[in-house]
């Protein structure tokens, strides 16, 4: 007859194997970052063996191949900052799921790459250089891939940081930089990086300020209304219909040039008659959701959650109109000017180009994207449907006022500006009503440790945020020179 082990060996053997089921998963969650790593590189290797096969392996072919498996590096990293800004709202807000989220930006943003992706991108991103300054082809293609190395790296170190950066930004730093380093500060249009600092404080601003405007409205017309549900049903379909008006001006304007020309005057027609279609869909549709619902505010706020889907994609479908230009841009200048030998002002972006442009940036966001997601979407302050649609809404309002302004803005900066304008002004509100006396006439004293364990925006947060991006420029310029010393060094 066996001998039976006794029930403290029983425990002693029950510990062990938790043990070891422990260590299996700590193993999983160390190499986790690993696997995203080895992906990503398999994805540019890939990237690179497509620019062989189409350029061959002659000297020439071989900068093409590195500067697309750059391009590949750029583009993952997009994808795991800046469309963080797109969904992180809907996500904080918990109208998406994580993985929800993941799945409509990438096939949004791939989408909005491959339809109405520029095909025309200006060599020396957004004018920054003077193309005549830089006549030498092979001076022009080390300052385009210094661009394009610098930045990547720089938004992999914020991406890294855990603050969402403006690759828009990061790529103009680094042309910038690389310009200076090879052809003096004259070759820089300084009116240009005038314009654009000027955004860096314009649009975050101006974000905040929309997003804060929408969310004031909201409050007094529905949330503090006697009859919350009628108020919301009078309301709602006007507010899903400005959104409406709003998004098809703007991906009129923004997502659809490479397909018909259109004028700001057009864009703002075809926004208010979708405007109009979308309220007489929306109005009868609100009504019925709101039958039987209870008159407070956690029920209203539930018929923000769909609009505030569709916004979500439609912002990432037009960031990936606009924003794949910053991966590709530098790689779609090196290809022409190892192709035609000049660094001519106009490029036409390749399609292979710029798919994997539009891949890089679906496979960043699926692998790196999450952790700024939740950034954004809730540790900066705490979103709801409501306050995530007000600051989807300042978002696309912002842009259109920018362009139209001429202002070359940051998508990134309108977000995240939308999101810190919500936070601030529910700060501002609650202060106001803790001031107003009660209805004996007293006014509440509170101590100012409980005022400040009472901030609702994340004051760590917003001084990292601010702080990478006032440096994102002067950062991707200095290492974009010192890159561009080095490869001229390597070259010469």
């Amino acid at each position: 007859m066996g001998h039976k082990p006794q029930g403290s060996q029983w425990k002693s053997l029950d510990t062990d194997l938790h043990r070891i089921s422990q260590v299996e998963l700590a193993t999983a969650y160390v190499s986790r970052p690993m696997v995203g790593m080895g992906l990503a590189l398999i994805f540019m290797m890939i990237a690179g063996a497509i620019a062989a096969m189409i350029f061959g392996l002659a000297p020439s072919g071989f900068v093409v191949i590195a500067a697309t498996v750059f391009g590949a590096y750029m583009a993952v990293n997009i994808g795991a900052n800046d469309v963080a800004n797109n969904m992180g709202p809907a996500v904080g807000a918990k109208a998406l799921t994580m993985g929800g989220a993941i799945v409509i930006a990438a096939i949004c943003e791939s989408a909005g790459a491959l339809l109405a992706g520029g095909d025309v991108v200006s060599t020396i991103s957004k004018g920054i250089i003077d193309p005549a300054t830089i006549a030498d082809t092979d001076v022009f293609v080390w300052a385009m891939m210094a661009a394009l190395v610098s930045a990547a790296l720089w938004v992999n170190l914020a991406t890294w940081v855990g603050a969402p950066v403006s690759t828009t930004h990061a790529v103009v730093g680094g042309v910038m930089g690389a310009g200076i380093a090879a052809a003096g500060l004259s070759a820089v249009n300084w009116n240009s990086m005038g314009l654009i600092a000027a955004s860096w404080v314009i649009s975050p601003v101006l974000g905040g300020a929309i997003a804060a405007a929408f969310l004031a409205f909201i409050k007094a017309r529905i949330l503090y209304q006697e009859d919350k549900v009628a108020a919301a049903r009078t309301w709602v379909p006007v507010l899903v219909a400005i959104m409406a008006a709003v998004f098809a001006a703007y991906l009129a304007l923004k997502g659809l040039k490479k397909v018909i020309d259109i004028n700001t005057t057009s864009a703002l027609v075809i926004g208010v008659v979708s405007g109009l279609v979308v309220y007489a869909i929306s109005a009868p549709l609100v009504r019925r959701a709101s039958v039987g619902m209870e008159n407070r505010n956690k029920s209203v706020k539930a018929l923000f959650g769909l609009p505030l889907v569709f916004s979500a994609a439609l912002l990432s479908f037009a960031h990936g109109a606009n924003d794949v230009a910053n991966a590709v841009g530098p790689l779609a200048a090196i290809v022409h000017a190892t192709q035609y030998g000049a660094s001519g002002v106009e490029v036409s972006i390749p399609t292979w180009v710029m798919v994997i442009g539009a891949f890089g940036i679906s496979f960043g966001l699926f692998l790196f994207g999450p952790r700024l997601i939740r950034m954004v979407g809730s540790q900066i302050t705490k979103l709801n449907p409501m306050r995530a649609y007000c600051v989807a809404l300042s978002a696309a309002i912002t842009v259109i006022v920018a362009s139209w302004l001429g202002l070359p803005v940051s998508s990134t900066h309108i977000a995240v500006g939308g999101v810190f304008g919500v936070g601030f002004y529910r700060e501002w509100h609650m202060e106001r009503r803790l001031r107003q006396p009660s209805e004996r006439g007293i006014v509440k004293r509170i101590a100012p440790e409980e005022r400040r364990r009472r901030k609702l925006v994340r004051r760590s947060h917003f001084m990292t945020i601010v702080a990478a991006w006032v440096i994102t420029v002067p950062a991707a310029a200095t290492m974009s020179a010192v890159v561009f010393y080095a490869l001229n060094a390597l070259a010469g």
